[in-house]
């Protein structure tokens, strides 16, 4: 015969589960739906996330609270609501993410890449992993919480944006420009391109799972180069040809080795990669030269490598090529594009190094550009997300790490935000997430979804 106290605990118990079973079946839900909302960015002004805008901030509503939605240009709209913590001397925390796409071809997928299918235990379409799954477990969370009785000890500030997949000024940039007072108080975001699983191997061949955390990003330094020339006939020589000057340019830009350049992040998540996978590092060993030594590191970290390589250095990547409008004729004018990634510090090691590489026949501007970002390891809340991750993998890694490519917290830093890539995310063994991005047959495991929605709930009530 059960005592009324073991009868209590155990109806509080199923009660609790059946509460999370309803947050892991919106996470799922919720993503599929997204999906099937096409917010497809196609640049240059070209995209309409206003539905998905209004089908979160009903969810949001929903939930009791108050979404704010706030259309930039006809279609471009953006939802941000605040849920209010127990601790009002707290600083706010913000939680953003994007509701737009990158295209996808319909006769490349195994599934069409809208339709939001949910089969083989995943969750399939453009936008599954970024970043329609994180939107949907963070709208999730949060109707958890009112349903509950729930609530976080920061006032938690949700921002869902149009238009990060090309310059952000829809979105974020528009945000920041027009409506600072929406993020009032906020110290911190968590934002994408974070916490998810990465299986990786030691040295002696056991098996290892890492989530890396972003602690920094890269800057964004899109550049267009110009060369002008004498136009004329393609039958007679031509000293002064615009093609040639721009080639030669551009080749010696993609021939160009960038120095290692360290940032205290970075140095962090080799030492951190390096003790998951058990390699020796020891970076402040007398005689160790990062320029000879980081790269033979690197190679060692094996399946982990990829999580670091691109952030040791800058990157300046050809793109793009204009030039002429007939085989016969020697163009006037011949362009390129430069897809160019500044590491934090580095930025006017970057500006000379392209005047020289570009030489005197060639110009360069900066078509879009946005500055690195570096946030603190052994920041409080850092130290929770890692707390997160733990109670739901015991005995996994987590590790800071930079990211080479940008996020939304790049605006929202000049608001003095610090930010890092939390969105977490359980991948199984095979599964490739960064392929995923822009990749074909996006998807996202249905598992993983019930994994992140409930680190989100952990992280964000306690952070």
């Amino acid at each position: 015969m059960r005592h009324a106290d073991q009868e209590t605990r155990t109806d509080a118990a199923a009660g609790a589960e059946g509460a999370h079973a309803r947050l892991d079946e919106e996470a799922v839900r919720f993503t599929a739906e997204l999906i099937r909302i096409d917010t497809t960015n196609r640049g240059g002004g070209e995209g309409v996330e206003r539905p998905a805008a209004e089908y979160v901030a009903e969810r949001l509503t929903d939930a009791g609270l108050d979404p704010l939605l706030l259309e930039t240009a006809p279609g471009r709209a953006n939802v941000v609501a605040r849920v209010t913590g127990t601790d009002p001397a707290a600083p706010g925390l913000l939680v953003h993410g994007h509701l737009d796409v990158v295209p996808a071809d319909p006769a490349q997928w195994r599934v069409p890449p809208f339709s939001g299918e949910v089969a083989e235990g995943m969750v399939w379409g453009r936008g599954a992993v970024d970043m329609k799954g994180t939107v949907a477990m963070a709208v999730a969370v949060v109707r958890h919480w009112a349903r509950t009785g729930l609530r976080p000890r920061r006032d938690i500030v949700l921002a869902f944006t149009a238009d990060e997949e090309d310059s952000a000024a829809y979105g974020a940039q528009w945000l920041v420009d027009n409506r600072a007072d929406l993020f009032e108080g906020c110290t911190e975001a968590v934002g994408e391109s974070g916490a998810y699983t990465v299986h990786a191997r030691t040295a002696g061949g056991e098996p290892v799972r890492i989530y890396p955390v972003g602690a920094g990003e890269r800057g964004t330094a899109w550049l267009e180069l110009a060369a002008a020339g004498t136009a004329g006939h393609g039958s007679k020589t031509n000293p002064d040809n615009a093609v040639a000057a721009l080639a030669e340019a551009v080749a010696r830009i993609h021939a160009h080795r960038w120095p290692v350049r360290l940032t205290p992040v970075t140095r962090a998540a080799l030492t951190g990669l390096a003790a998951a996978v058990g390699v020796p590092a020891d970076l402040d060993a007398p005689g160790f030269d990062p320029e000879r030594d980081v790269d033979a590191l690197v190679a060692r970290l094996g399946e982990a490598a990829e999580l670091v390589a691109p952030t040791v250095r800058n990157s300046s990547v050809p793109t793009m090529l204009a030039a002429g409008y007939k085989v016969n004729v020697v163009p006037q004018t011949a362009t390129a594009g430069i897809d160019g990634r500044v590491l934090p510090g580095a930025e006017e090691e970057f500006r000379a190094v392209l005047d020289e590489l570009t030489g005197p026949r060639v110009s360069w501007t900066y078509q879009h550009r946005s500055r690195p970002l570096l946030a603190p390891v052994d920041a409080p809340v850092f130290a929770r997300m890692r707390a997160a991750l733990l109670e739901f993998d015991p005995g996994a890694h987590v590790v800071p790490v930079c990211l080479s490519g940008g996020t939304d917290a790049k605006q929202f830093a000049d608001l003095g935000i610090t930010g890092y890539g939390f969105s977490p995310l359980h991948m199984p063994p095979g599964l490739d997430y960064g392929a995923l991005f822009h990749g074909v047959d996006e998807r996202v495991p249905v598992s993983g979804l019930h994994f992140g929605a409930r680190v989100l709930d952990r992280f964000l009530r306690t952070a």
